[in-house]
């Protein structure tokens, strides 16, 4: 059986997908020829970036264990991507089984990989939608019969608001998603840095030109800006593998300066 004919209906092989790209560098096995392409370019010059994507998935299983442990009980993922254990749901549910998580992705493979792991978790559901339309999201029954945003809420953006353009306004996409947030809400985010190697950054945006998998790497004033109507928490926004909170020790995935630069924060909603 050819590649072509392994993947889902509505999945285009030719084309690279920041979801299946991610499962690779975490080790997974959902991806095909034209994402270990782009990824193998990455980690060429620079190596480390399979230990950046661990310490993002870490950071955000850290953020919302935190939360979930300090009463957080409502959780949204935007841009979901191929499940990995343990799962935002497993994490938190694991906390309080009154935790209630959706999943949104707009990725078909995505979709099918949630529909099987979320077959039998009521609390849980995964919906096929695009962040970058907001309106979408938040009309959709599924949302609306799982999460209540006259309750606090926590809203998750990690490793994608990078896929979303200048001219696709991820600020205004931000504020969307804020807008209706109850007081005590919580965004979680990590965002690709223009800090970063210039050859990576380079290296990146040839492979991906034009497809879904194409990154904006944004300077630290305009992730901070991101966060507009929220309050740092913890440490603020720091590399991936530097964020944490709490008292137990922390030993980071790699350690001194990556040539990929993932930042992370964790806001708290102003009143």
């Amino acid at each position: 059986m050819t590649e072509l004919e392994r993947v889902p209906p509505g999945v285009d092989p030719t084309v690279p997908s920041s979801a299946r790209v991610y499962d690779y560098l975490l080790g997974g096995k959902d991806h095909v020829a034209v994402d270990r392409a782009v990824a193998d370019k990455l980690l060429a010059v620079a190596p480390e970036a399979r230990l950046v994507a661990r310490a993002n998935r870490r950071f955000q299983v850290e953020a919302v264990r935190h939360l979930a442990e300090r009463g957080m009980r409502q959780f949204v993922d935007l841009g979901t991507g191929i499940p990995t254990s343990p799962s935002i749901h497993e994490t938190v549910r694991s906390v309080s089984p009154a935790c209630r998580v959706i999943y949104v992705d707009h990725d078909p493979m995505v979709r099918l990989h949630a529909q099987v792991l979320l077959a039998d978790s009521p609390g849980v559901a995964s919906i096929q939608a695009d962040l970058r339309r907001p309106a979408d999201v938040l009309s959709d029954p599924h949302v609306t019969g799982l999460i209540d945003f006259d309750q606090p809420v926590c809203v998750l953006m990690v490793g994608v608001l990078h896929y979303v353009m200048d001219e696709e306004d991820p600020a205004g996409v931000v504020a969307a998603f804020r807008e209706p947030m109850a007081p005590g809400s919580h965004l979680v985010l990590t965002h690709a840095m223009a800090e970063s190697d210039p050859e990576a950054i380079a290296q990146l945006t040839m492979a991906t030109a034009g497809s879904p998998a194409q990154a904006r790497f944004r300077a630290r004033d305009e992730v901070l800006r991101l966060f507009d109507g929220f309050e740092l928490i913890g440490p603020g926004l720091v590399p991936v593998q530097d964020w944490h909170i709490g008292e137990e020790p922390h030993i980071p995935l790699l350690t001194g300066m990556s040539r990929l630069r993932i930042e992370g924060g964790v806001g708290r909603l102003r009143a």
